[in-house]
């Protein structure tokens, strides 16, 4: 018996592409990674050179979880109050706006 769910073959075409961005940042990183952790977590962040210019990659090995922040995006985290960053530990894995079906993220 061969189980599938409503939504699998779109999770793991999501998957791939998303495997194959990793490495497509990976293999444009410069530098050492810096690691920074403590008893509750883990984060690897790498500079990556990108043909829009350069991206901060920040890892959690733990998870698997990753993103590539512009200089803007990073900007942005100062605009915001410990309540947002305690919203975000709040809710682990999700994002705080869900996206519309019509936005691409980059």
């Amino acid at each position: 018996m061969n189980l599938k769910w409503e939504g699998e073959e779109e999770d793991a075409r999501a998957a791939t592409e998303a495997a194959a961005r990793h490495a497509e940042l990976l293999a444009r990183a410069t530098g050492e990674p810096l690691r920074i952790a403590n008893e509750f977590a883990e984060i690897q962040v790498r500079r990556v050179e990108t043909r829009n210019g350069a991206r901060l990659l920040v890892e959690s090995p733990k998870s698997g979880q990753w993103v590539a922040l512009c200089p803007l995006e990073l900007e942005a985290l100062t605009w915001q109050s410990t309540a947002t960053f305690s919203a975000m530990i709040g809710h682990p894995f999700g994002p705080l706006v869900t996206e519309t079906a019509d936005e691409e993220t980059p």
